[in-house]
């Protein structure tokens, strides 16, 4: 079987001299925090700057 990972190039293959090495791959950023919830797990409207009055969003 063969011992190469996948991509890698066989022994007597090199690479062009004129291309650069690969740049090491960056590290994932952390994802936003989800939106606020009020306490029935409903997204909360003043999140838009809005009020809500008797479950209605009203804006000033």
């Amino acid at each position: 079987m063969n011992p190469r990972k996948p991509g890698e190039r066989p022994p007597h293959i090199k690479p062009p001299a004129h291309l650069p090495k690969s740049p090491p791959v960056p590290k994932p950023e952390a994802s936003p925090p989800p939106p606020p919830t009020d306490s029935n797990g409903r997204l909360e409207p003043t999140r838009y700057g809005d009020w809500e009055s008797k479950g209605l969003a009203i804006d000033f």
